[in-house]
């Protein structure tokens, strides 16, 4: 007796089908699994055969072998329990092979029958649309799974409960109504933030710079003392972002589907992430990677913001494997087999203390660390890592009186709408360029769009000549430059515009 279900699997953030077949034959009893399977998919026979006998259906006590093809690809997680289980059924003529053929099932057994969630599904369904030849009638999923893949709204996705449930399905004893999502609906229901700016106090310097920094897509250092609200303002800094549209919405949601992280019954992740891993964090799980590789932080807080708090304690080699991610948008994770790909397209906020004892340059409390010391501080942030850093801000300690006003600060939404006009100034300028925002810009680009009059060429001279900035800050401040000024909607960069500029690199002053 032989049967053949269609699941699927995730290879990165790529679904690929799977065959599950399944043959049944005389001799002892046996259940053996073929295709490079893992030990989830291995002790999945203990599964199946509970929840085929507790949904009271018929186990066979035969020998029964499981093949999962393609062969040469490793097959990992529980998501083939409820297709092998089908295939079981399928074989011993318990459900109507042709029509469950026309399926692609995923999900895991529990012992009682119940289908559990699984991850990919979100991948899986955006395979399906692409599929030229649509063979399949729609996607078998478990319930908490369904509203994610149901975003794909060219495909029909059949929420499941039990295995008893599946089998009366496919058998047309009964119906499954496809689960619709309204994707407009949904999207703007959870595209809302419980932060907002207005709830810091003080600090304007340090807005505006993260404004500027919001405007243009440039990544940012902030360097102050312990308490000055460099945390608070990180976690607030993707409310001044532009609102996600739908396209960034599903890259993000696949991302997390496929890494597990998606919620229960959670159609997509709408609200831009903000990843915030302690520094402790190993370069594997910052990149990704992995015996099978996995999204790692920096591809989770794709179309998001990575925040790195305490940037001098994490180890160097984790900061420096971060260079290429920065440079290219993108994590490539080579193994022997294959070469995967994740998007890593994020804005960088980091924090960090001036010094040891993090009141270095306050005026109300004592440095107790040695100019050697503080040099061997500042050592640990490699000179190509603060390359790829725009702006470099100081966030000084907030003030009693500032602390004390009742009036609210200025809201998220002001702050928004100033940084979409210029936003909107820049897909306009680089439409034929090939990327989006200022901060992105190469040496020609900079000489084509970063024109300086004499004023600002005369003070740009005298800043570097005298501040001690360093050559790379150059092509940063620029940067910056053209930013400040698409803010304020102008078409040249002014003399104001640079200043602004040259106070935003303070690790490449004279600082110690």
């Amino acid at each position: 007796m032989l049967a053949k279900i269609f699941s699927a699997s995730v290879i990165g953030l790529d679904a690929f089908i799977v065959e599950v077949e399944t043959h049944i034959e005389g001799g002892l009893p046996s259940f053996s699994t073929v295709g490079l399977p893992d030990a989830a998919v291995k002790e999945s026979r203990e599964r199946i055969n509970a929840a085929i006998k507790n949904s009271y259906f018929q186990y066979p006590n035969r020998r029964i072998i499981v093949n999962l093809a393609p062969a040469d690809i490793k097959k990992e997680g529980s998501s083939y329990d409820l297709p092998t289980a089908v295939s079981i059924l399928a074989a011993t003529s318990q459900v109507d092979v042709d029509n469950a053929e026309q399926y692609i099932i995923l999900g895991e057994l529990a012992l009682d029958g119940k289908i559990r969630p699984i991850k990919g599904a979100l991948p899986v369904a955006l395979m399906i649309s692409q599929m030229k030849d649509k063979c399949f009638k729609g996607l078998i999923l478990p319930v908490e799974n369904a509203s994610e893949a149901a975003v794909i709204e060219d495909i029909d996705v059949f929420p499941v409960e039990s295995l008893t449930q599946v089998v009366n399905f496919l058998n047309r004893e009964s119906d499954i109504e496809p689960v619709k999502v309204d994707l407009e609906k949904v999207f703007g229901e959870l595209n809302i933030s419980n932060v907002d700016f207005s709830e810091v106090k003080g600090q304007y310097t340090a807005k505006r710079a993260l404004e500027i920094a919001a405007a243009g897509g440039h990544n940012i250092l902030m360097i102050g003392p312990p308490g000055s609200g460099k945390s608070m303002l990180a976690k607030r800094f993707a409310t001044i972002l532009p609102d996600m549209t739908i396209e960034e919405s599903l890259e993000t949601t696949k991302i997390y589907s496929v890494a597990g992280m998606l919620p229960p019954h959670k159609a997509l992740y709408a609200t831009r992430p903000v990843r915030s891993p302690h520094h402790s964090i190993s370069d594997t799980a910052l990149v990704g990677g992995g015996r099978i590789p996995r999204p790692g932080e920096i591809s989770l807080s794709h179309n998001g913001v990575l925040f790195l708090d305490e940037l001098t304690e994490f180890k160097k080699n984790v900061l420096e494997v971060m260079r290429q991610p920065l440079e290219d948008r993108e994590v490539t994770i080579a193994r022997a087999a294959q070469t995967l790909k994740f998007p890593a397209n994020f804005m960088l906020i980091a924090a960090m203390n001036p010094c040891p004892c993090g009141y270095y340059r306050d005026p109300e409390r004592t440095c107790s660390c040695g100019v050697t010391k503080i040099k061997n501080y500042l050592s640990k942030l490699s000179g190509p890592l603060l390359d790829r850093i725009d702006i470099h801000i100081e966030v000084p300690t907030v003030k009693y009186e500032e602390l004390e006003m009742k009036k609210a600060g200025e809201s998220s939404d002001s702050i928004r709408k100033r940084v979409l006009i210029a936003r909107k100034i820049q897909l306009n300028r680089f439409k034929n360029e090939g990327i989006f925002s200022n901060s992105s810009m190469n040496n020609k680009l900079m000489e084509k769009y970063c024109i300086l009059d004499e004023a600002s060429k005369s003070m740009l001279k005298k800043a570097i000549n005298s501040l001690g900035l360093s050559a790379r800050a150059y092509n940063r401040i620029l940067k910056v430059s053209r930013t400040i000024a698409d803010l304020e909607c102008a078409e040249n960069i002014k003399a104001s515009h640079v200043a602004e500029a040259i106070q935003y690199r303070s690790l490449d002053r004279k600082y110690i």
